[in-house]
């Protein structure tokens, strides 16, 4: 099972990116990356790495999978400020325009009871490029799951990953050999 975790500073990204992305493709995206990093700030994830880690391997997947469209790697890199930070759509609006603050809408899980499965629904009528923010978001949580320090909620989330995001990562030859490779690496654990 392939693990995406090179990229853990702006600068290392920033080199791989460097000879793959046009030159204006690549200041967006170091654009992106400081406005998310001012947002998350010392945010952590479960396992105590760095938030920002987390947006990397994300913006690594993504570029691995073949996106090289500015505004999606922007919207990798911002997908979860507006759920996470105080930042709003509208300030993601005025700073990158109206596609990338579409796309980081999509990914944005809204408040409130009740709602995550209608949440999680939306993603089977998703655009093309709503889903490769998504799934590279998705695999980039779930590729180090065992590290997750509530066993119930590892669990939790590979079941819902393997209903919902399997067949969503079908649409894609990529993700659906990077999930399926997952869900087998993952099933005698937490399946």
């Amino acid at each position: 099972m392939e693990v995406f975790a090179s990229w853990t500073r702006w600068p290392a990204a920033e080199a791989a990116l460097a000879p793959r992305l046009p030159a204006d493709t690549v200041s967006a995206l170091a654009r992106a990356y400081a406005v998310a990093e001012g947002h998350h700030g010392a945010q952590t994830r479960p396992a105590g790495e760095p938030y920002v880690h987390h947006l990397l391997e994300a913006l690594e997947i993504a570029v691995r999978s073949g996106a090289t469209d500015r505004d999606v790697l922007v919207a990798v890199l911002l997908h979860d400020v507006v759920e996470d930070t105080p930042c709003t759509l509208d300030e993601v609006r005025a700073e990158f325009g109206d596609r990338v603050a579409e796309l980081v809408g999509w990914v944005t899980k809204p408040e409130g009871e009740g709602v995550r499965e209608r949440y999680l629904g939306r993603f089977t009528s998703a655009p093309a490029d709503v889903l490769t923010v998504k799934l590279a978001d998705r695999y980039s949580n779930v590729q180090r799951l065992h590290t997750h320090p509530r066993p119930a909620k590892a669990r939790t989330y590979y079941a819902e990953t393997v209903r919902v995001f399997l067949p969503l990562a079908d649409r894609s030859p990529y993700f659906r050999e990077r999930f399926h490779e997952w869900a087998a690496h993952f099933a005698p654990q937490l399946g």
